[in-house]
């Protein structure tokens, strides 16, 4: 028999969140050359649902209603606005009865706020979009949130980061059922990552370091940004503010809430991605300009906060920059 796969899609969803892994477990059915799995749209009320996009989808189901057939596998796909939506405890007490009944259960992108909502997610590690996810780990601190994680596989839980992604939890999913080889096919025939490099890090614009604190340390801070190539040592910041050492650094942690040389180290990555997405000079010449002390600084600093190395952020992203 076909395995049910039941994909929740609540008003305002994200298109592809839903679409994603629809389309790849339905190539997974055209490479099988037989159906394994049925695929069934949810919703909470009947009618078509609104995406965020402004298109329209129509449910097979509604949710509480008229699913009685066994789920195999339960995602609920994410919304722009899920961090802020009210819970609907309709959907919310509808998912705390079925997925655990389901085979697998899971989210695409903010669809872990629904799951985590009905109580589904504490003890578990889980990923999310990297924009939301230290507000998933804030709202519900019983959950453990991997935000570089592109997915995450926790016993029956499966969660995964930022729309595309979805294509990426579908595909693990396709391969724990059919295997490796139908999965190839699949990612191949829908020209997509088997498995893709690196986290969802190197997507994110959360590294950019933004002053913080009184308006002198701002000053400051600002200053270090426009010049990150300066030599700057908790003495010679101390120095620009006219502090000693010891009372400036007690200071800036206190009102910017991490050390000086942890806040100068992510304004030289951030200069440093700039560079590099610009495409026009090596590691090396970037390291320099940058003020880290030699290539294999900058690379260690890098793959720290990105999670990916400085010549492979280059050719992934120097490109769409030009």
């Amino acid at each position: 028999m076909a395995k049910t796969i039941v994909m929740v899609a609540l008003p305002g969803v994200q298109l592809l969140d839903v679409s994603g892994p629809l389309d790849v477990f339905a190539e997974a059915n055209a490479q099988a050359g037989r159906e394994i799995y049925r695929l069934l749209i949810a919703a909470s009320e009947p009618g078509p649902i609104r995406a965020s996009s402004g298109a329209r989808l129509m449910p097979d189901r509604i949710i509480d209603r008229d699913i009685e057939e066994a789920i195999d596998t339960l995602l609920v796909a994410g919304c722009p606005n899920a961090a802020e939506m009210p819970a609907d405890r309709v959907v919310v007490d509808w998912l705390r009865r079925r997925a655990p009944m389901a085979r697998r259960f899971g989210s695409v992108c903010s669809g872990a706020f629904f799951l985590a909502a009905a109580g589904l997610l504490d003890g578990r590690r889980v990923t999310t979009h990297w924009a939301v996810a230290e507000q998933l780990a804030r709202q519900f601190p019983g959950v453990t949130v991997d935000e570089d994680a592109i997915q995450v596989s926790d016993g029956a839980l499966r969660t995964a980061a930022g729309v595309t992604a979805g294509l990426d939890l579908a595909l693990s999913l396709v391969e724990e059922d059919l295997g490796h080889e139908i999965a190839m096919r699949v990612a191949s025939q829908l020209v997509m990552f088997f498995k893709r490099p690196g986290g969802q890090m190197q997507f994110s614009r959360k590294g950019e370091a933004v002053p913080a604190g009184r308006a002198a340390l701002q000053e400051l801070q600002r200053w270090v940004a426009a010049n990150p190539g300066h030599g700057h040592s908790v003495a010679s910041l101390a120095k620009r503010m006219d502090l000693s050492p010891r009372h400036f650094a007690r200071l800036f942690r206190s009102e910017v809430g991490i050390t000086p040389a942890t806040w100068v180290e992510e304004v030289r990555v951030h200069a440093a991605r700039r560079l590099l997405e610009q495409g026009h000079e090596a590691p090396k010449q970037v390291a320099v300009h940058c003020g880290f002390a030699d290539a294999n600084t900058l690379r260690r600093a890098f793959t720290r906060h990105v999670g990916v190395t400085p010549a492979e952020y280059r050719k992934r992203f120097a490109l769409i920059a030009a």
